[in-house]
């Protein structure tokens, strides 16, 4: 096994304090950025993207504005290392953080009750003091910064919460269990918590005895006074509208479209009208019961499109769209629980929508994810781009359009491709697992090689699938081209260092 070389795990004092402020760039004014990042949102989930059943006008006019990424990959099947790989730019051999891990050593951390009594259940692992972060390298070089939405890189009062790693300003959910409600009964701003007029429901609480689930009011309960969703967009609006002066770096973090389904009624009745009845969904997954799954679902992705549309006319309103910087993307693959229903919708279409093939796993389905860029007069309309990229292009990407030099990262700055330029290519794209058994992938130019359940099988059989062939994932020709087959084990050789949290170890 590779030991951990020292620049891997990037530390604010490994970078000269010049190189964070450097100009590199001839761009004559820094734009704001808005980096959108969806949850568990497929591949297929809107309009531009294949979706047939779910409406989502305003990002689809994103993508005519702008330019649509078909071979994009998130740094990891699951939210919390998907988050530390955007925001450092190490791929899952390097990062510190490599899976979801709640800490269950502090104690009854599934407990929302015991959350609410103890803040210091909340939250997951944090990042180490002194990570290098997109946010930080941003404020150094004058941006103002903030993350609204979900966190989940540092409980409270941990050295890995969002104003410790570079954001001037944060709302939303410090832990991704907490998430789990649309309804919390409270947020943070900053560091302390915000009280909200919503009592606690646990998640998985189940309809009463004897309710009757085809009868709207047996589901009373699961809604709410304060939808968490809008107050944390009209905290993005309001900060937005104070710093509308100076660029700033906005990660618009939603929790949306993340189970449980739950969402304002407006949307949902839309959908009821346009699917029928249904059979309802009775929390045999996980999450929350619901009445209309698939109205539901549907309508979660449609909320979070107006709100897009919303945040665009905001800008354009303030005068500052034309000097806006959008992307927007998903931290993984649709997931399989909590009563979405991702075959139903083939939201992973044309990648397969089932168990096992989209979140949690390296499977195509769990790991390609939508990114649309769009920047007024800057970035040619209508563009589709097929360049092969990850998540870890991200810091080098924004580091580049705001004209400073990006600390050292596995990242290759596509900023080349969004001007119609000469792109240069990664060799090859790497991602580990260690969780849902172990696994790793390599994506190679068509091809790609899986190992799957390492941690009870080992690596020694591993597939090999011609991408650009066999979208489906369907036929290995492991056996075929067993030349293939090394070069791709040495690549997850080189690109693994052992983890220094030995529960990501594989």
């Amino acid at each position: 096994m590779k030991t951990k070389s020292i620049w891997r795990f990037t530390l604010l004092a490994a970078i000269p304090a010049m190189v964070l402020g450097q100009k590199t760039s001839s761009i004559k004014q820094k734009p704001n950025i808005i980096y959108i990042l969806t949850d568990d949102l497929g591949y297929a989930e809107l309009g531009c993207y294949g979706q047939e059943k779910i409406e989502t006008p305003h990002i689809d006019q994103l993508a005519q504005n702008g330019i649509r990424f078909t071979q994009n990959y998130s740094g990891s099947p699951v939210s919390a290392p998907s988050r530390c790989i955007t925001f450092t730019g190490l791929h899952s051999g390097h990062s510190y953080i490599r899976g979801n891990d709640e800490m269950p050593e502090r104690g009854n951390v599934w407990s929302h009750a015991a959350m609410l009594a103890d803040s210091t259940l909340e939250g997951q692992r944090p990042l180490p003091k002194g990570t290098v972060t997109i946010p930080l390298i941003l404020k150094q070089a004058g941006y103002v910064t903030a993350c609204m939405g979900k966190w989940g890189l540092g409980y409270p009062g941990s050295e890995g919460t969002p104003n410790k790693m570079g954001f001037d300003f944060f709302y939303g959910y410090n832990c991704q269990r907490q998430a789990h409600t649309y309804y919390p009964p409270f947020l943070y701003r900053n560091e302390s918590r915000e009280f909200l007029p919503n009592s606690l429901f646990e998640p998985n609480t189940k309809l009463p005895t004897g309710a009757d689930p085809y009868n709207n009011d047996s589901y009373a309960n699961y809604t709410q006074k304060v939808y968490s969703g809008d107050i944390i967009y009209e905290e993005t609006i309001k900060w937005m509208e104070k710093h509308s002066d100076k660029p700033f770096f906005l990660a618009w973090t939603t929790p949306l479209t993340h189970v449980p389904l739950q969402v304002p009624e407006k949307w949902v009745k839309y959908y009821v009208d346009k699917f029928g009845d249904e059979k309802p969904y009775l929390g045999d997954k996980g999450y929350y019961p619901c009445r209309y799954p698939h109205a539901t679902y549907a309508a979660m992705v449609s909320y979070l499109d107006e709100q897009v549309g919303g945040l665009i006319d905001k800008l354009k309103e303030l005068g500052i769209y034309d000097n806006t910087i959008i992307l927007f993307t998903s931290d993984n693959g649709p997931t399989f629980n909590g009563g979405s229903d991702s075959p139903w919708f083939d939201s992973a279409k044309p990648f397969v929508s089932d168990v096992n093939w989209g979140k949690t796993s390296l499977r195509e389905g769990g790991i390609r994810v939508p990114l649309i860029v769009t920047w007024e007069d800057n970035i040619k309309k209508n563009t589709v781009s097929n360049h092969i990229m990850a998540s870890w292009d991200i810091m080098p990407t924004l580091c580049e359009l705001a004209g400073i030099t990006p600390p050292k990262t596995d990242g290759i700055s596509f900023v080349p491709e969004l001007f119609g330029k000469n792109q240069p290519k990664h060799e090859y794209l790497y991602w580990e697992y260690p969780e849902n058994g172990g696994s790793k992938a390599v994506r190679m130019g068509k091809w790609k090689g899986l190992t799957q359940d390492i941690k009870t099988e080992g690596e020694s059989k591993m597939l090999l699938f011609d991408i650009e062939n066999d979208i489906l994932e369907k036929n290995d020709l492991s056996s075929k081209y067993p030349y293939i087959v090394n070069e791709i084990r040495l690549k997850m050789n080189e690109s693994h260092e052992e983890p220094i949290v030995k529960k990501f170890a594989l």
